[in-house]
Formats: C-alpha cells, sequence, structure tokens
C-alpha cells in the first residue's frame, strides 16, 4: 500500500495539475467537518503540498479572529508557546467530529489572559455561567460590566458610577470594597472626613458627581452656624477637615500683612467687615487710617496729624508711642530729650493747629532766649558755634578751631580783652577780628616803658612771642648773616638799629665796624676803615694784630713806638 502511495506521489510531478488535484482527492484520508465543506473539494485551502509549516498560515488566513488573537498577544491562541494549528485541530474524521476538544478538568483558564480568581475560580466548573453556547469561548467579556451589569441595576449602583467595577470590588468577594479613596482628587487621610460614612457625602450612590468643594456639602453648616454666606465659598482658605472650629489659616503667611500685637488678638471681622464682600475677594487698605479713623476722630488728633499713624503708634498699644525723635534729621540730646512735645511743637503734635515740621536752627526756638539772657541778636543765628544741648550757659567754643589758636598768653586772656564790648550783646564786637599782633597791642606799643611807639613797624612776631613779651625770641645768629659776638650780644637792638634809619626788620644796615663805630675811631680814620684788622668784637681796646707776622716785623725801637706814630 505504501508503495502504490509512493507512486502516486511520484506521478504528481510528472502528470497534469488537474488530474494531481483529482489524485490528491482520491488520497484523502475522510470527510472534513461541516465547517470545512465547502472547502473540501479544494485542497490547497488548508494544504501546501510537501511544506506541513505553511498549513497553520493557511488557517490563520480563514480565522482571522485567531489570527488577530496570536498577533495582538490575547486570549489564548494568544498566549499558546505552540502556534501550529493541527497540533490541537485535526480534520477528515466526518462532518459531525469535533476538531476542538475542551478537557475542562486540564484546560488552565490562566492561558486566556482572565485568570479566574476568587469567586470566579468556583464557578470554574460551570463555563457556561460566561461563555453561553451560542457564542465562542474567546468571545466571552473580560470587563466586570460585561458580566454584572444585571447586578449593579438589581443590587448596586444602578449604572450611577459607571462601568470600572474594578475601582472598587474584587473577584474575592463582591461586597468588599477596595476602592482607595487616596487615588482620587479628594484625599480623606488626617483629617474628619476619613471617619465620615460614604453614604453621607455619596447620597444615593452617587459618586461621579459628589461636589468637593467644601461649601458644597457644608452650606447649610455654614448658613446655621457660620458665617451666612457673608465671607463667600472658599471655606479652605480659613478651615480644614481636621477641626472645623479652628481657623487653619495663617494670616502672617498667607498675606503681606503680618499680624502683631493688639492685631492678633482682634477677630476677622473686626476688619473685614461681612458688607464690604468675601473675604477673599476684598483687598483691605492697610493703612492704619483705614481702621482706625474713626478712634482718631474721637480719641486722637482729629486728622490733624495726617494719616501715617504708624510713625508714632504700633499694634502693641495705641497709647503708648513709638516714635522715636533720632530717626529725623533732628535727633534729642541732653536738655532737648527732656523737654516736652510742646515745647517746640507749639500748639502741641495733634489737632488742626500741630505743626510737626519745624525748622532745626536753635535760634527758631531760642530766639526770645537769646533777646533776653542772651546777646540780643548781636551775634547772627548760629549759637550752635559755642553753645551745645548739654547746658546752654557752659560755652563748647575752641579757639584752636579758628585760624588764631589760642597760646600761652593769650590763653589766659579773657574773650573781651581781644573781643571789646564782650561777645554778647549790643556792643559787642566783630567776631572775626585781625590776626596781627599791632591790631591788640599797638597801645602797648606807643606806650614810652613797654614799647617801640611804632618806630619798629608792626610786625611784632619777628621778635617777640605769646609766651613772654618781654623776650625776644629773635635770634642774630640764625636770623641774619651777622653773628653777634663779644661785647656786640650785650648791645640794645636800637643802638645799631636806629629808628632814624627805618623799620627794623626793613632795613638792611652796613655789616663793616666803621658803619657803627666811626664816631668811636680814635684814629680819626688815619688807619683806614678796616677796623677787624686790628680789633675784635670781644675787647676794643689792645689789638690782638702781630706785626711781626707782616711783612715788616718789629724789632729793637720800632717795636716800642706807637701805631699812629
Amino acid at each position: 500500500m505504501n508503495v502504490i502511495r509512493l507512486f502516486l506521489v511520484a506521478l504528481l510531478f510528472i502528470v497534469q495539475p488537474a488530474l494531481a488535484q483529482s489524485i490528491e482527492r482520491a488520497l484523502m484520508p475522510g470527510e472534513v467537518i461541516e465547517g470545512h465543506k465547502k472547502y473540501e473539494q479544494e485542497c490547497t485551502k488548508c494544504h501546501q503540498r510537501f511544506d506541513k509549516a505553511a498549513q497553520a498560515k493557511l488557517c490563520l488566513d480563514c480565522h482571522k479572529d485567531i489570527a488577530g488573537d496570536i498577533s495582538a498577544k490575547q486570549g489564548l491562541h494568544g498566549h499558546l508557546d505552540d502556534k501550529a494549528c493541527r497540533n490541537c485541530h485535526t480534520d477528515h474524521k466526518g462532518r459531525t467530529a469535533k476538531i476542538a476538544p475542551l478537557d475542562k478538568k486540564l484546560f488552565d483558564h490562566d492561558k486566556t489572559g482572565f485568570n479566574l480568581r476568587g469567586a470566579h475560580k468556583e464557578a470554574a466548573a460551570k463555563c457556561e455561567s460566561c461563555h453561553p453556547p451560542q457564542k465562542k469561548f474567546r468571545q466571552a467579556p473580560v470587563r466586570c460590566n460585561e458580566c454584572h451589569r444585571k447586578d449593579d441595576q438589581e443590587k448596586g449602583h444602578k449604572g450611577k458610577l459607571g462601568t470600572k467595577c474594578e475601582s472598587c470590588h474584587t473577584d474575592t468577594k463582591w461586597k468588599d470594597v477596595k476602592f482607595d479613596h487616596e487615588k482620587t482628587k479628594f484625599s480623606l487621610v488626617g483629617g474628619k472626613h476619613a471617619e465620615v460614612k460614604c453614604k453621607e457625602c455619596h447620597a444615593d450612590n452617587t459618586f461621579q458627581k459628589t461636589p468637593t468643594t467644601c461649601v458644597g456639602c457644608h452650606k447649610k453648616d455654614d448658613q446655621e452656624k457660620g458665617h451666612k454666606g457673608n465671607y463667600g465659598t472658599k471655606c479652605e482658605l480659613c478651615h480644614n477637615d481636621k477641626d472645623w472650629k479652628k481657623s487653619s489659616f495663617d494670616h502672617d503667611v498667607d498675606t503681606h500683612y503680618s499680624l502683631r500685637g493688639k492685631h492678633r488678638q482682634a477677630k476677622c471681622n473686626t476688619c473685614h467687615l461681612p458688607e464690604k464682600g468675601p473675604i477673599y475677594q476684598v483687598k483691605l487698605s492697610i493703612k492704619c487710617v483705614a481702621c482706625h479713623k474713626k478712634d482718631d476722630q474721637e480719641k486722637g488728633h482729629r486728622g490733624g496729624l495726617g494719616e501715617k499713624c504708624e510713625t508714632c503708634h504700633n499694634e502693641r498699644g495705641w497709647k503708648q508711642s513709638s516714635f522715636d525723635h533720632d530717626d529725623t534729621k533732628f535727633p534729642l540730646r541732653h536738655k532737648h530729650k527732656d523737654a516736652k512735645c510742646e515745647s517746640c511743637h507749639k500748639g502741641g503734635v495733634s489737632g488742626p493747629g500741630a505743626k510737626l515740621k519745624l525748622e532745626t536752627k536753635c535760634i527758631a526756638c531760642h530766639k526770645k532766649d537769646d533777646q533776653e539772657k542772651g546777646h540780643r541778636g548781636s551775634l547772627g543765628e548760629k549759637c550752635e558755634t559755642c553753645h551745645n544741648d548739654r547746658d546752654w550757659k557752659q560755652t563748647k567754643f575752641d579757639h584752636d578751631d579758628t585760624k588764631f589758636p589760642l597760646r600761652y598768653k593769650h590763653k589766659e586772656a579773657k574773650c573781651d580783652a581781644c573781643h571789646k564790648g564782650g561777645v554778647s550783646g549790643p556792643d559787642a564786637t566783630k567776631l572775626k577780628l585781625e590776626m596781627k599782633c599791632i591790631a591788640c597791642h599797638k597801645k602797648d606799643d606807643q606806650e614810652k616803658e613797654k614799647g617801640h611807639r611804632g618806630r619798629y613797624g608792626d610786625k611784632c612776631e619777628t621778635c617777640h612771642a605769646d609766651k613772654d613779651w618781654k623776650t625776644s625770641i629773635f635770634n642774630h645768629d640764625k636770623g641774619t648773616k651777622y653773628l653777634l659776638k663779644g661785647k656786640h650780644r650785650e648791645v640794645r637792638c636800637d643802638d645799631c638799629h636806629l629808628p632814624a634809619k627805618g623799620l627794623l626788620y626793613e632795613t638792611k644796615l652796613d655789616a663793616t665796624c666803621i658803619a657803627c663805630h666811626k664816631k668811636d675811631d680814635k684814629h680819626l680814620g688815619q688807619l683806614g676803615a678796616k677796623c677787624e684788622t686790628c680789633h675784635t668784637e670781644d675787647k676794643w681796646t689792645g689789638s690782638p694784630y702781630d706785626h711781626n707776622k707782616s711783612r715788616f716785623p718789629l724789632t729793637g725801637s720800632h717795636a716800642k713806638i706807637e701805631c699812629k706814630k
């Protein structure tokens, strides 16, 4: 028989195609199933000559739904390791043969992609519960709602929660809910909401359209126990789900206006009046006067000091002033610090007659003092030149800060010794005096016993100092080219510097001996004008001249002869 088959197969290569197909039909092992009957005469629909592996592709060309499962790796066929159709499905066994046998006991449902867990596993013996007889197994629904829609309508949510049953329920037990509210946009953790039963918020089993705003659930509470709608609908700005009565609003952090002192004790509606609108919509003015204008009119300054209350007051206590005068351009020191405000601010610091911006010059406040007890305007308006705010009677004036520092005798002199008429009063002379010595000491110079009577000019400082008037500071050896030696050192200035010759410091005297001693010359000019040849300043009589050192030494009788002979 096998020999005959081989013969027939070989014959297929040499006979006509039509004849070959007839031979194939002759070799067909049996009838195909009812569903394949129309292809029974077309072997090439399911078979490819000499290529068994190609058979699976031919099957999938017809069974496109199965091909789709395999391609998408879904369903039973999509999860099989062996994709050869003929390993599970055989044909040619008659019209009524079942080529897709199913052993329920050995069938692994997990390979379908729909694992049987919980209650589903218990129903595994009754396949028809999910697989109706009129439908293919692969057409069984995989979504909860596709099987349990009737249950939802009769015993559940009546379609109000949508079709994603697995969001809340499990296949272990339908009544056990695994829903995690934290995965929604409305967390229940940490607050009173976690203690509330579902039906209290989800009335009539309505979940999707449940309001998430506070006022959506608590509007009645607000009307009966709360703000009666006066503060709008954004309850979460002040309240939280941990404790409704305690406000979570932090005015210091959540606004640009920190609450300090008495403001922290004030109730919200003290400033946020209901008639002004919702608390979160109306931006109040942060100026003090916006809330305290009435207080200012009744108990304060009646608008006389303007609207900048914070300049003097703070939130700790309205009556206590926080104003620091040292922060102005006129800091208060010593006696000024002890003075009352109205001493300078005539009319007080409040009220319509108050004047806060005062002139900061001393004379602006002390003009009357100057007229009655002071200089009567004679020294001008710069009181601060000599006086300070520590003690009016004690002067802080330091003459050393002027161009004429006081030294020695000048330091001991009283002010009016130079400033004739004193430094105050109508008879006071000008304060800017001439700094030349002669300006003050001209009278001293004119007196016969004390001065030079103007003969030596007015540059007194050339010879005199303010340490001691009688002692001359002039050093002839350093100040001139003519050193004073011997008897010259004992001579008075005017013995050489005769007033008739001109001012002492302007006239240059002849430095030759004969210029001063011509009258004293006993040689009557017979020996010439170079007195220093024979004489010195130490002693006029007795010549130190040594004739023996000349070209004509004196010897014998010559030594006894007088010079003039």
